[in-house]
């Protein structure tokens, strides 16, 4: 392996947060860390060609940048499937386009799996732009909390806390059943033996199912010693299509899986 670390970003029109992302990456990120970023374009539509020319100069000024033109919309996980062939890190970074980086996140990351060869993959505090750590750490998928989740927000609290790990020591890293997709750090090898995300989904709960089958053969922990912003626009709450693929993709899950229903 010649590098340490790779990292993916799919990007599908939001060219503004990725230049954002690679901007405050570089600031605090060592410039030793020999890394590769990929990017892999979903949306480089005609409409959006203007855009892309832009965005495609600005990204010249980052050596260590690759870009990718999937020339179709191909989904979060298969997009991030497109790298597996390129890969020769050790670690690879799944990262979604609009984290910003308020700190060094990398190098306490890989330090701490380089000590604890039993972790996989990991998950850091994730915060919101107020600082708020985000609810992005869960106990494994149920249908009544994805029920709750979708349909019935504030009606459960005390279970919705439960599923969401509210009560966990978050100062001490711990075992993460699911840890949501915007930001994890896994062991290349492991990525590649797993066969990376399963197609099938084409957006929505492929992190899940991700870090269940991390789970079945290693550990995905929680760290708390690193810490990036996610600005988390929750998409599939508003919009009708994404609606659909979130709940396509929870009966493949399901499916796949079998039904826990509580």
């Amino acid at each position: 392996m010649s590098e340490k670390l790779s990292v993916c970003i799919v990007a599908y029109h939001n060219y503004d947060d990725i230049e954002h992302a690679l901007e405050t990456m570089k600031k605090y990120t060592p410039a030793e860390l020999n890394k590769t970023v990929y990017i892999v374009d979903n949306g480089n539509t005609p409409e959006w060609k203007k855009e892309n020319k832009e965005f495609l100069k600005v990204i010249e000024q980052y050596p260590d940048v690759e870009y990718i033109d999937a020339h179709k919309n191909l989904g979060f996980g298969k997009g991030n499937n497109a790298v597996l062939p390129f890969l020769k890190s050790k670690y690879h970074c799944i990262m979604n386009p609009d984290i910003v980086f308020k700190e060094d996140a990398f190098t306490p990351i890989i330090k701490y799996m380089d000590d604890n060869l039993g972790v996989g993959m990991v998950i850091p505090n994730i915060i919101d732009t107020s600082g708020q750590r985000q609810k992005v750490y869960r106990l494994e998928l149920t249908v009544f909390d994805m029920f709750i989740r979708m349909f019935a927000k504030g009606l459960f609290p005390k279970r919705a806390a439960k599923h969401t790990m509210q009560d966990v020591d978050y100062s001490k890293p711990f075992q993460v059943p699911f840890g949501q997709g915007s930001f994890l750090v896994i062991r290349t090898e492991l990525f590649r033996q797993i066969n990376g995300f399963d197609d099938n989904f084409f957006m929505y709960v492929e992190d899940a199912d991700l870090c269940k089958r991390v789970n079945n053969v290693s550990k995905l922990m929680y760290y708390p010693n690193a810490t990036v912003i996610h600005k988390w626009e929750q998409g599939s709450h508003k919009n009708k299509t994404l609606f659909k693929y979130h709940v396509n993709s929870m009966k493949h899950y399901f499916h796949k899986w079998g039904y826990k229903w509580f």
